[in-house]
């Protein structure tokens, strides 16, 4: 695992990435799955646009996650992206496990 120069990305090895996709798909999927089951926290217009707006982003950000990991890399915007609508959903916990991912590869972590 390194960290790609000028690139909050993270790049992986090709055996990091065989061996650690099926741990990755799961945290990708989880957040998906858990954002998908969200529901705006207040009544009315405008905290519906704000909810589907982070739902959004959170899938955006999870797509750019899966775009990367296919490129041997932790794509480091996807991981703003998509933590950042967590914690916007109230969803601080995914959010960590989300930025948690920058360091799957490092034995350390």
């Amino acid at each position: 695992m390194t960290q790609a120069p000028g690139s909050p990305d993270v790049a992986l090895s090709a055996d990091d990435r065989a061996r650690l996709d099926q741990v990755f798909m799961q945290v990708v999927l989880d957040v998906q799955g858990q954002v998908q089951q969200t529901q705006p926290q207040r009544d009315g217009t405008l905290a519906a646009m704000f909810h589907k707006e982070q739902m959004g982003d959170a899938l955006q950000g999870c797509a750019m996650l899966i775009a990367g990991w296919n490129e041997n890399r932790v794509d480091g915007a996807g991981v703003e992206r998509a933590a950042r609508a967590l914690r916007g959903l109230d969803l601080r916990e995914l959010a960590e496990r989300v930025e948690r991912l920058r360091q799957i590869a490092d034995p350390e972590a």
